[in-house]
């Protein structure tokens, strides 16, 4: 087996089955369940030290040397698509491109659609400034997307890793208080998406390992208000 995928059916987690799928890797799902605190692990911090899934192994990388982890969701889809050369252009402009807007998605769309998600959904106490906030930010950042899909059939124009990171934290536009018909290119881009054969697989994948919700009351105590005293209880 090539690639040891450790997943929870996540946005980020989606991310890196999106690429799997597409790219037809051989790999196995290792389900870290997130809800009830699998992150923690002694086992799992080894490889992903934020405590924060996805991680891969790769048993078989380039090299020839011994197996690589790798954390953090961006990371693994660069590693990914340098390990196979696809879905990351090979000439500068067209890879500097594709570098830009995987790592818009992965320092803001994600950040600011989970925080839209945590103070709108999960947070004990309805913060309207809060709220307020993250919904304008994440609408604001559709926006953005729109205006780059206005010239492009794809994020950075041919299909990359670029909207495998995006993908994900667009679907739930409707918790993240989002219209997409006011967004017509990106809505456009987002029907493409869920189209694609390997769109689909990896959500089914992901149904396969959980089809409840990762969020409930119980489960909040585990997700929310981690600090690092809590942290070194769980080493």
């Amino acid at each position: 087996m090539t690639i040891q995928l450790y997943y929870w059916p996540t946005p980020n987690g989606h991310k890196i089955t999106i690429f799997l799928e597409e790219a037809g890797l051989d790999y196995q799902i290792y389900p870290v369940n997130i809800s009830k605190g699998d992150q923690f692990k002694p086992e799992f911090l080894k490889i992903s030290p934020n405590n924060r899934m996805p991680a891969i192994i790769d048993t078989e990388p380039v090299d020839g040397g011994e197996a690589i982890s790798v954390f953090e969701s961006g990371a693994i889809l660069l590693y990914l698509a340098e390990k196979t050369a696809k879905f990351l252009p090979q000439n500068l402009r067209d890879r500097k491109t594709v570098s830009e807007w995987l790592f818009w998605q992965v320092g803001g769309l994600g950040p600011m659609a989970g925080q839209n998600h945590h103070f709108g959904r999960y947070a004990p106490e309805k913060i309207p400034y809060a709220i307020a906030r993250y919904v304008d930010e994440t609408n604001r950042l559709y926006g953005v997307l729109n205006k780059q899909l206005a010239e492009n059939e794809y994020i950075a124009g041919g299909y990359s890793i670029a909207d495998m990171a995006c993908y994900p934290w667009i679907v739930p536009y409707e918790a993240q208080q989002q219209n997409l018909t006011d967004f017509p290119h990106l809505k456009l881009w987002f029907e493409k998406m869920a189209s694609r054969p390997a769109v689909i697989a990896a959500y089914a994948k992901g149904k396969d390992v959980a089809s409840q919700p990762t969020v409930n009351e119980e489960s909040k105590k585990i997700l929310f208000g981690q600090t690092a005293s809590n942290l070194s209880q769980n080493d």
